[in-house]
């Protein structure tokens, strides 16, 4: 399900519609009646619709933290009418651990046991952690078997452009060659998961009755590079010669985020396997060839 505000009723959706076994519906889960006709037989829910990206947050963060909430609170509604529910899969974030960067010391890679801290209310981008800090807490009390993911920097095909690597992608493909590369925040680390590796963990947890009642962090533990090191990494992958221009932080991006994966991936069994140089040269060929304006030449 889908009300298409950022995602796109493409190709792969139109092919993945075809399937017998598949069903595509398209409706607004912001709305009360929204889940009133989907039947009790469904044996696994994941819960992954918000309203995302930095941009979206700091433009409007009411809407983001009413919406998200509503969201969660009507698909809950939903799972807890299931006659025989095996799981319901709550996406979180990892924007979670935000405050708690902020005003302690917390560890890094970081454990999902670290305490949460709320940042400060009034700043736009604490309404899309708080969103989700409520969604967790539902679940722990809905009274269905849940198991709760905090997704640390997920990328690969069909994701937009608001994410650093299809950003950075979009933007040294229609470079000149010899021209330059704006980043922001060049000194901030981050570990990067490749979309495959994610939905791998998610379905694994899922049917492992050892991941029921659980927060789970989704993602990998290293490598941890800097923004700097990926826009190189992508300037390498698109084959151009661009110099990298610094350009100032993004507010409130920390300057660090890991994952511990160790529970993950002792509850799973299952290691992320994409090295971030192959999933950044598929995530490149993907947007080539569906998302990337044809005017830009072929490296």
């Amino acid at each position: 399900m889908d009300d298409l505000s950022r995602g796109a009723n493409d190709t792969e959706l139109a092919g993945l519609a075809e399937r017998d076994e598949v069903g595509v519906s398209i409706r607004d889960l912001t709305l009360p009646d929204a889940l009133d006709d989907v039947g009790q037989d469904f044996d696994y829910i994941f819960h992954l619709a918000a309203i995302v990206g930095v941009g979206r947050v700091l433009e409007a963060p009411y809407e983001v933290l009413d919406a998200n909430v509503t969201m969660t609170r009507n698909v809950i509604s939903a799972a807890r009418g299931q006659r025989s529910l095996k799981r319901f899969g709550f996406l979180s974030t990892s924007e979670v651990y935000a405050g708690s960067l902020e005003r302690i010391e917390l560890p890094l890679p970081t454990p999902e046991s670290a305490p949460l801290v709320v940042p400060d209310l009034s700043r736009p981008r604490t309404s899309y952690m708080l969103s989700k800090v409520y969604g967790e807490a539902l679940c722990h009390h809905a009274e269905i078997p849940f198991t709760i993911f905090r997704p640390h920097n997920v990328y690969g095909p069909r994701m937009g452009f608001a994410h650093v690597i299809p950003e950075l992608l979009q933007r040294a493909d229609q470079a000149p060659n010899g021209g330059e590369l704006e980043v922001y925040s060049v000194n901030h680390r981050r570990t990067f998961c490749y979309v495959e590796d994610a939905v791998e963990l998610l379905v694994r947890a899922v049917r492992s009755s050892a991941c029921v009642g659980k927060t789970l962090n989704i993602g990998v533990e290293e490598p941890e590079i800097s923004i700097g090191e990926l826009a190189k990494l992508v300037i390498a992958t698109v084959g151009k010669s661009l110099t990298v221009v610094p350009c100032p932080p993004t507010p409130g991006s920390p300057e660090r985020r890991c994952p511990d994966m160790s529970m993950t991936a002792a509850l799973t069994g299952f290691t992320a396997a994409v090295e971030l140089e192959t999933g950044v040269r598929r995530t490149y060929e993907w947007y080539r060839s569906a998302a990337l304006p044809r005017s830009a030449p072929v490296h």
